[in-house]
C-alpha cells in the first residue's frame, strides 16, 4: 500500500494512518532529508526483527534510529556539552551521531560497544512521523543491491513484505554523514550529505 504526502505540508490525517501502521506493528519505508527510511516503532521488536529480514541484513548490523528533536535524544544517548553544542548546529540535518547508548535503548539496536545510531532530519514527513507516533523510529536505507532507491513506486516493487509506503515524492541517493562522538575526539565515519567541514 502507498500513500502519498505532502513534502512540505503533511496532511495530519495521512500521518495518522501511517502511525497506526506503525503501532501495529508495521514496517514502513518513509523519506528523509537524505534517502528514503525503511523503519518501525522503536519498541516494536518483532517489527525489528521484520526490518532486519525485509533488508536482509545480519543481525549484528546496527540500526540508527530518528528522534523528532535534540530534547528527546537524552532519554536514548548519553550527551556532554560539547557534543549538544555540535549536535544543535547541525540537526535537525543529514547526520547520523554514534552516541553511547543508556538503558532506554532495546539490545537489538546496541552495537557492541553499547553505543546507538540517532539522527534528526530536515524533512517535514519524517519529523510529523516521529511526532505522532511518540517513540522513535528505526531507520535504515531502502537500497537494493546496495543501491540506495529513490523512487517510491520502485521501492513498493522492491520490498512488497513492507506495509506501508509513505510517498513524499523522490528521495535523495546519498546518505547521512556519520559522526562517531563517544572517542576523545569525534570521528567522521562516514561522508555522505552532511558537509564535512565545520562539523568539529
Amino acid at each position: 500500500m502507498r500513500i502519498e504526502i505532502n513534502p512540505h505540508h503533511p496532511e495530519p490525517r495521512k500521518i495518522q494512518r501511517a502511525v497506526e501502521v506503525l503501532r501495529a506493528g508495521g514496517v514502513i519505508a518513509y523519506p528523509t532529508d537524505t534517502v528514503y527510511g525503511i523503519g518501525c516503532d522503536i519498541t516494536q521488536k518483532k517489527a525489528i526483527d521484520r526490518v532486519y529480514q525485509i533488508k536482509q541484513m545480519p543481525k549484528d548490523q546496527p540500526l540508527a534510529f530518528i528522534c523528532p528533536d535534540l530534547g528527546d535524544i537524552a532519554k536514548y544517548a548519553v550527551v556532554d556539552n560539547q557534543t549538544y553544542r555540535t549536535m544543535r548546529r547541525l540537526l535537525p540535518g543529514p547526520y547520523c551521531f554514534i552516541l553511547e547508548a543508556t538503558r532506554e535503548v532495546p539490545r537489538l539496536l546496541m552495537m557492541k560497544k553499547k553505543t546507538v545510531g540517532i539522527r534528526v532530519p530536515h524533512h517535514e514527513i519524517a519529523l510529523a512521523l516521529v511526532r505522532e507516533l511518540g517513540n522513535p523510529i528505526i531507520s535504515t536505507t531502502a537500497a537494493w543491491k546496495g543501491e540506495s532507491l529513490n523512487d517510491p513506486a520502485e521501492i513498493d516493487m522492491r520490498f512488497k513484505q513492507l506495509d506501508l509506503i509513505v510517498d513524499g515524492g523522490y528521495g535523495g541517493l546519498i546518505g547521512t554523514t556519520v559522526v562517531d562522538m563517544t572517542g576523545s575526539v569525534p570521528m567522521v565515519m562516514r561522508e555522505g550529505a552532511g558537509p564535512v567541514e565545520g562539523i568539529f
